[in-house]
């Protein structure tokens, strides 16, 4: 959609302009009016709602297993992270714990996933600014990720592994050799992206100072994530209410103390160094025995035993054609994902799908912070504070 303007007979030096939906730097679907005097921006009013597909109202009339793929399509750059997320809360209802060696896994999945997040994060922000050799150097080691990925789960994007009470499969032997060289490469891989980037003078000049959020103002948002922990606030999901075991790594909690651009990128980078120091930790203690839960009325059963017996047919058909039953009550289950505090409140009346379910997306609620952090600025700033603030517009909308 090519730009458009109109003056305000009030204001004549001041005219109205829509940056999107359809442009490349607002990272999906999201529409931008913006009033400008001159490069300076008066006023910005984001406009959501154009890839609006009603999911919370779907998950009501879905079973509790046939909701999964759907958390795919939130955040679609960290499907692994929102499948664990939606699991834990359903399990948390059902009042059930997936063994030790489901719970390392499914740390393995989302410190991945917010490795590969924000591999495409750096490279298309960088890319939006105009520095293109950063975006070939990341989109080379997300190819790496997504082959992991493809091992992994047999899928590249939406990956639908987790599944309430454990994970679709166990891990073999050769993908956790695979994990361990990208563990280790990676470091390095992170510090050439810092050479093109850190102390690059044009970097500096469009990063520091620029689009500022101060740290009661991202509270009071709701802001949550690498840009309130930027802003200074540590917060994280990880470290104040662990879940999968999280409280038996030892990580650190990046923060920033601008509140920039700058430091938003500062913290994104040292967050994938803590994810391979907590996938370092989860490679050299990977407890052996089962990936499931003992429990045939809401795990489906093994495959060959599914062939080889008439019950385990027969409970695989019933979780498949109908679901299971969750008991009466509600729940509210928050983690820490690549973009902030994704949390989903189940309301639960004993049926097999949700009565009531409602997604805490960080995307939504970071893409508040937008007015204020652009309002002052440039033109030119609005594409930069888009980027930092790392929104996806699946998870906006979803």
């Amino acid at each position: 959609m090519p730009p458009t303007y109109e003056r305000s007979e009030e204001h004549p030096d001041v005219i109205t302009l829509n940056m999107g939906p359809s442009h490349p730097a607002t990272h999906g679907v999201l529409r931008i009016v913006l009033r400008l005097d001159g490069e300076t921006v008066v006023k910005a009013t984001p406009h959501i709602g154009y890839l609006h597909r009603g999911m919370e109202k779907i998950a009501e009339n879905r079973s509790y297993l046939q909701f999964l793929p759907y958390t795919d399509r939130m955040d679609y750059l960290s499907p692994l992270a929102a499948n664990v997320g939606f699991a834990l809360a359903v399990e948390a209802l059902l009042g059930i714990r997936v063994p030790p060696r489901c719970e390392v896994i499914r740390v393995l999945c989302c410190e991945l996933a917010r490795i590969g997040s924000h591999l495409v994060w750096l490279g298309t922000h960088a890319l939006d600014m105009g520095a293109g050799t950063v975006f070939f150097h990341t989109f080379r080691d997300r190819e790496w990720h997504y082959d992991l990925i493809e091992h992994l789960t047999g899928a590249r994007l939406t990956t639908s592994f987790t599944r309430v009470g454990g994970i679709a499969r166990d891990v073999d032997a050769a993908w956790l050799r695979k994990l361990r060289d990208f563990v280790d490469a990676m470091p390095r891989r992170i510090r050439e992206y810092e050479a093109l980037l850190t102390k690059n003078t044009i970097w500096l000049k469009r990063t520091r100072g620029v689009g500022v959020l101060r740290a009661a103002d991202a509270l009071s948002l709701g802001v949550t994530g690498p840009s309130l922990r930027a802003s200074g606030v540590e917060h994280d999901v990880r470290k104040l209410r662990p879940y999968s075991g999280y409280e038996r790594y030892d990580f650190e909690i990046p923060t920033g103390s601008e509140g920039d651009i700058y430091d938003r990128y500062l913290v994104r980078l040292e967050e994938m160094r803590q994810s391979l120091r907590i996938l370092d930790q989860a490679l050299r203690d990977v407890p052996d025995g089962p990936v499931s839960v003992e429990d045939p009325k809401v795990f489906l059963p093994p495959k060959r035993k599914v062939l080889t017996s008439m019950e385990e047919l027969i409970h695989q058909f019933m979780i498949v054609t109908e679901g299971f039953e969750c008991p009466a009550g509600e729940v509210f289950h928050s983690t820490e994902v690549p973009k902030g505090e994704l949390g989903f409140y189940v309301v639960s009346t004993g049926g097999k799908a949700p009565y009531r379910l409602r997604i805490r997306s960080p995307s939504f609620h970071n893409l508040a912070a937008l007015p204020l952090l652009c309002e002052g600025g440039l033109v030119a700033d609005v594409i930069a504070v888009i980027g930092s603030l790392d929104p996806v517009l699946g998870e906006v909308d979803r």
